[in-house]
């Protein structure tokens, strides 16, 4: 177990749980996540491997005696028949019948309709009425002659949530970790593994869990497929609901006006779209225009009468294209419906997820470490509700005049909801505030720069903001930075339907300008580089600097493990490209022993000076002893010596066994980790 699994035990006993259990115990059973971490959380909320085991083989024990199959209902009614009374798992909803004035229940898989539900359960739980709510009850059955009359009879009904909770003592544990400790709980609690994402990648994927803390929060994600856009909303809350197929009615959303009842936006906390892009899709213009109304003015009319409600609101869906092709022939909303392809509508979105960012789910992805029940954060989200973080960077920042109120209430939206999920007791420093704002910023301008290509009618807004000493800070995209060129263009459609594309400074001949990384003037300069920015590779950010160069030596104290020996190995071949054929270059790395796998780190060393006598490379190493070198740097005999911040571990991990993947066969398809280079002539 390792330290910060053993800190999480100690300061949330019986509130977490390990994520792996999660499959091991789900079987075929077709249950959220949740579902299954309240019963893990009754039984295996330890670290003790024993109670673990015991834990697991009774939940696996109730899941297979009391979760109904649809191809098994019959035996379980059977049983509920032969017994009197039994108990089951299923997806439970309630409707008003007004022939009889009663509430009568629909067991979804056990397949039992017209079950008589007291008042007081549904006034208790009145998610029973909007799309049902997954329960353990217990079912009588007892037959009447009566036809009238339903033989079966609901005993007890408990809905699988969190009974309650105490905040004060989640806020009081929180203040005991560090931020990136917790930060990787939020990440575990996901179940995702935090030693596979880099910091921006962690907080695009908590910016999912926005949406059930900050009530009226417009979000949308679009990117590939296979990235996890709808787990969250699907299966990590009860107080969520995912509309599947992105196609929804009017009455179903807000309100039928023919029986008045209130849609899903007045029981759930949030409501997302599943599959939301796609041009072939029918949309009522109806519907868009009562959610303009909505997600401006947190309500909706109803005939006369006008009502609100606090369902925060999110769009998923799959882009077909890369974001250099859309933003070159359309925009980054262009997958979107026609009709939902309305710059009045896209204004109303808070913060536009970049989900091309966020990598393909694979199965090392996954944590085995210790998380909150899901049932638990997700009642601690939805207790941050009631709070307002959004001036909490007023002390040390002030957005720039030149952004509008609609953009402020987007940038001050998520900025809450990310210190509420960060630092729900405060204390935040100006640099973790500093960062928090920035994202913020960053999202609601990816959706407005979109608009600006979209609508001409938006005109040019400057996002930044300034420190107490006045000292401004402008926030750009990264999309902007990896294409600058096709970025910056404006596209409008005219009355005749034809497409009209006009260029702005920067675009020479239609064509995007080269990015800096690749110029082969070789000058002195300073490179920065985002998280998860592409684009790069060893080749384009080293090759002019490597070229005519006889003696290379390479300092970096951390080429030992598998993948840091083949960046080394892949280093070697931006080399091999850069120099004549009948040219030899002689290479040598200064680098640690590793301490435990040092026969393994020769045997790899020996391995590429052999190979690299063939392709005329003298590739020779040392072992320093001193344990004190830090500094990464490239230094050449023709006079030039690059600093490296994080040496040549500059890629985000990627699927190394994976033959047909693009990123393990070319750098710059792979995602960076933040760093910088700096390019100094001796």
């Amino acid at each position: 177990m390792s330290t910060l699994d053993q800190k999480i035990n100690e300061h949330f006993p019986g509130l977490v749980v390990r994520k792996d259990l999660v499959k091991t115990v789900k079987g075929n059973a077709i249950v959220p996540s949740y579902v299954l971490e309240y019963l893990l959380g009754q039984y295996c909320a330890t670290n003790d491997e024993a109670t673990i085991q015991t834990g697991i083989e009774t939940v696996k024990e109730i899941l297979a005696k009391h979760y109904v199959h649809r191809n098994e209902a019959g035996l379980v009614r059977s049983n509920i028949k032969e017994k009197g009374r039994y108990k089951v798992i299923d997806k439970i909803s309630v409707a008003l019948n007004e022939k009889t004035d009663a509430y009568e229940a629909h067991f979804s898989n056990l397949g039992i309709k017209k079950v008589l539900v007291d008042s007081g359960t549904v006034k208790a739980h009145p998610k029973l009425l909007v799309s049902g709510v997954w329960c353990i009850a217990d079912i009588e059955y007892v037959f009447s002659e009566d036809q009238n009359v339903s033989p079966w009879i609901l005993s007890t009904l408990k809905p699988i949530q969190l009974s309650h909770f105490d905040y004060d003592a989640y806020v009081a544990a929180r203040q005991q970790f560090s931020t990136d400790e917790w930060i990787n709980l939020l990440i575990q609690s996901i179940g995702f593994n935090p030693e596979m994402f880099g910091r921006r990648s962690k907080l695009t994927q908590l910016v999912r869990l926005i949406p059930f803390c900050e009530r009226n929060y417009n979000l949308i994600e679009l990117g590939p497929k296979g990235t996890g856009k709808s787990h969250v909303y699907s299966e990590f809350s009860p107080h969520g609901i995912l509309v599947s197929g992105g196609e929804v009615t009017v009455p179903k959303l807000f309100v039928n006006n023919s029986s008045g009842k209130i849609g899903l936006v007045g029981y759930w906390d949030c409501v997302a779209f599943d599959e939301f892009a796609g041009k072939q899709k029918r949309v009522d213009k109806a519907l868009v225009d009562i959610m303009k109304n909505y997600m401006a003015n947190k309500s909706f009319s109803r005939g006369v009468e006008t009502l609100g409600a606090e369902a925060s609101m999110v769009f998923v869906g799959n882009t077909r294209h890369t974001v250099p092709y859309m933003l070159k022939h359309s925009d980054l909303f262009d997958e979107l419906p026609d009709k939902f392809y309305d710059s009045a509508f896209l204004d109303r979105i808070h913060f536009y997820i970049p989900g091309w960012e966020v990598d393909i789910i694979r199965g090392e992805m996954f944590s085995d470490g210790y998380g909150f029940v899901v049932d638990y954060l997700a009642e601690v989200l939805r207790s941050m509700r009631n709070y307002d973080y959004s001036d909490q960077y007023s002390e040390h920042f002030t957005l720039s005049s030149d952004i509008s109120t609609r953009d402020r209430d987007g940038i001050n939206k998520t900025f809450s909801g990310l210190m509420k999920i960060l630092f729900p007791q405060g204390g935040a420093t100006r640099e973790e505030v500093e960062e928090a704002l920035r994202f913020a910023i960053e999202g609601r301008k990816r959706v407005k720069d979109q608009l600006q290509r979209i609508d001409t009618t938006y005109g040019e807004v400057r996002f930044s903001y300034q420190d107490q000493e006045g000292k401004e800070t402008l926030v750009t995209t990264l999309e902007e930075e990896e294409y600058p060129g096709y970025y910056h263009r404006t596209v409008s459609t005219p009355d005749d339907g034809g497409a009209k594309t006009e260029l702005t400074a920067g675009v020479k001949g239609g064509e995007p300008n080269e990015p800096h990384v690749s110029e082969p003037v070789l000058e002195e300069k300073h490179l920065t580089f985002q998280e998860n920015q592409k684009g790069i590779s060893f080749d384009s950010l080293f090759g002019a600097y490597l070229k005519g160069a006889s003696e290379i030596t390479v300092t970096d104290p951390y080429i030992r493990l598998f993948y840091q020996i083949r960046n080394f190995m892949e280093f070697l071949e931006a080399i091999v490209k850069n120099k004549a054929e009948e040219d030899e270059v002689a290479v040598h790395l200064i680098t640690v022993r590793d301490e435990f796998k040092g026969d393994l780190q020769d045997e790899s060393f020996e391995k590429i000076q052999e190979s690299a006598r063939t392709v005329g490379i003298d590739f020779t190493w040392e072992f320093d002893e001193s344990g004190t070198i830090h500094a990464r740097h490239i230094v050449t005999d023709h006079g030039w010596k690059i600093l490296l911040d994080r040496g040549l571990d500059i890629f985000q991990h990627y699927e190394m066994n994976e033959a047909f993947a693009f990123s393990n066969r070319m750098q710059s398809f792979r995602s960076c980790k933040a760093f910088e280079a700096t390019f100094i002539k001796k």
